[in-house]
């Protein structure tokens, strides 16, 4: 079983998508694991998009993602972080096929509706900043 992260940003959740956008992942077979409503300060965002400072859109998106409760949740399944990618659509919502999340509920590259990992090395990364092992359960069978 493979998890990946994913974060429901700042306008999604404001718009009340949280429910249809997990709804997508569930139904794709991916279970939640993990889950919080959260919000991250400008230094928290900075830190989570470190990867991204030298890009000329860091402080754009940092400020961004710290302007409102965000919904992260720990997905899990077999391949989900490719799942979770395809459900999720392109990152321009603009280029995004129909029926994936970006395309019904993004408004911009930015503020795209959602979040999720690009890989293994990623996910454990991105888990690990938002959850403690211990708030992660796995669901019985």
């Amino acid at each position: 079983m493979e998890r990946t992260l994913s974060i429901v940003k700042p306008e999604a959740v404001e718009g009340g998508h949280i429910g249809d956008i997990l709804s997508r992942f569930e139904g794709a077979g991916l279970k939640v694991v993990a889950a919080k409503l959260t919000r991250l300060d400008k230094q928290r965002a900075e830190s989570f998009y470190a990867v991204h400072r030298e890009r000329p859109f860091f402080n754009s998106l940092t400020d961004y993602m710290s302007k409102g409760a965000i919904f992260v949740s720990v997905l899990e399944g077999d391949g989900a972080i490719a799942r979770n990618r395809e459900i999720m659509g392109a990152t321009d919502p603009a280029k995004a096929a129909p029926g994936t999340i970006r395309k019904d509920w993004g408004t911009n590259v930015e503020a795209n509706a959602v979040h999720g990992s690009d890989a293994p090395e990623t996910a454990a990364e991105e888990i690990a900043f938002f959850f403690a092992a211990d708030e992660i359960q796995s669901p019985t069978v």
